[in-house]
């Protein structure tokens, strides 16, 4: 099979495997709570820092709308709070609950489980192989924006 159609099968599995996700996390959740990969990534962005709908966006990278509907839903759930910016009234803050706590600790030792298998797949090359794939992955990369 040719390099450009190992691409395309690879990149088509990709597609399948994270269609509606906003990332691609390797593994099982093991937090127990439903929830959408967004939903989860909010969580632990809240973990680091209260945020705003707007500030949430933007690192994400998705739409305040979309945002809007994740917050909607993890409050549902009693996993986050609003309050408001004590120097402009208008201003939403959103944090973390004490139930939201353990769930979003997971998802990020699911992003460092994740990472840690990328670079146990990595280390299988040599030094000169990987700046090799990393070259190639920088430039197929710049194809997509």
């Amino acid at each position: 099979m040719s390099l450009a159609n190992q691409i395309d099968q690879f990149l088509g599995a990709i597609m399948q495997f994270a269609e509606n996700k906003h990332e691609i996390l390797l593994g099982e959740c093991e937090s127990n709570v439903k929830l959408t990969s967004t939903q989860e990534h909010i969580l632990m962005i809240l973990a680091a820092e209260v945020s705003t709908n707007a500030r949430i966006a933007e690192q994400l990278k998705i739409s305040p709308a979309a945002v809007t509907k994740a917050l909607k839903k993890l409050q549902e759930q009693e996993l986050i709070k609003s309050s408001r910016a004590t120097n402009d009234e208008r201003v939403v803050l959103w944090s973390l609950t004490e139930k939201a706590v353990p769930v979003a600790k997971e998802h990020a030792a699911h992003h460092e489980k994740t990472l840690s298998t990328y670079q146990e797949l990595g280390d299988k090359f040599t030094d000169e192989e990987q700046k090799v794939i990393s070259q190639f992955l920088s430039v197929l990369t710049e194809e997509f924006r």
